[in-house]
């Protein structure tokens, strides 16, 4: 059911009214986010690689997991993935749109237009039948860093859409962290330069979990189901880790890339392993596992 809710409205999200140039009214398909909840915003590129997708899906899943809200645009690319990733864990997740709350846009992601309002919410300023308009877009995304106490950014070329996210959450006094990506890669170039600039390294899930005061390097078991964390990480265990990606990655490569010995190289991800974080898909080529 859809609702129109104004800006003296008790619902209307607290971390918005304190905020200049905000809308002066939601419509809201489904909830707005828990004013008490850590949320994180996650924005990248449309046109991503299957790692960008592979990761904005994974950090998402384990961000819900850990009771984080997770919000972001519902485009393609790296917002539709990390919605279907928020999905698969336990904490809701929400979409802010540039169109109506009744318009699923793109077509695409009609399936988590259809299951977002269930425990979250698609959130809009802009009034049911207003279809998708260009402008709309870039203006919407103040919004989502507003709600944001963390802003992620995973893929985005040089001059990206994303970007304008970005300037918007440091505006807000927000935190901003960005995944490194190869300097040869063009969809990496935005997300390496942020970080050349001061924004945080995310080469894992936990290290945007510390920054929201969750300690998984202190804590030996996941919050709320009982399972021992596989987050908590010694420095040369996380070296080798932010080495390895999605795709197969070589022995000799990492060797060179972490300039520990073979030896030192080769305890580590027999660790890593056997700590689940890192798989061996073929002779001497290692991998993060996909997220399910």
């Amino acid at each position: 059911m859809n609702r129109y809710i104004e800006k003296d409205h008790p619902e209307y999200p607290k971390r918005l009214r304190k905020l200049q140039g905000m809308p002066s009214h939601l419509y809201v398909n489904g909830c707005l986010p828990g004013e008490e909840q850590p949320t994180v915003g996650i924005v990248g590129a449309r046109r991503c690689s299957n790692y960008g997708k592979q990761t904005a899906r994974e950090f998402a899943r384990v961000f819900s997991d850990w009771g984080i809200q997770v919000v972001s645009g519902m485009a393609m690319g790296v917002d539709g993935e990390a919605h279907r990733g928020a999905l698969q864990g336990k904490t809701p997740t929400f979409a802010v749109l540039g169109c109506g709350v009744d318009i699923c846009y793109p077509s695409c992601n009609e399936d988590l237009f259809g299951q977002i309002p269930a425990k979250g919410g698609i959130i809009s300023e802009y009034p049911p039948g207003m279809p998708p308009v260009g402008r709309h877009f870039p203006a919407r995304n103040r919004i989502i860093s507003g709600l944001s106490d963390v802003l992620l950014v995973i893929e985005a070329r040089k001059k990206s859409g994303s970007l304008i996210t970005v300037d918007c959450a440091l505006e807000q006094g927000k935190s901003v962290f960005a995944v490194p990506g190869r300097v040869t890669d063009p969809l990496s170039e935005g997300c390496n330069s942020l970080i050349a600039q001061g924004a945080g390294i995310a080469i894992s899930p936990e290290m945007v979990l510390n920054e929201l005061g969750l300690d998984t390097y202190k804590t030996k078991e996941k919050k709320g189901d009982g399972k021992k964390s596989k987050l908590r990480l010694a420095r040369d265990l996380e070296l080798v880790y932010s080495c390895i990606g999605f795709q197969p990655t070589d022995y000799e490569t990492l060797i060179a890339q972490c300039g520990y010995p073979p030896g030192q190289v080769l305890a580590v991800l027999t660790e890593l392993q056997l700590l689940g974080l890192v798989e061996e898909v073929g002779k001497n080529y290692y991998v993060r596992p996909s997220a399910k």
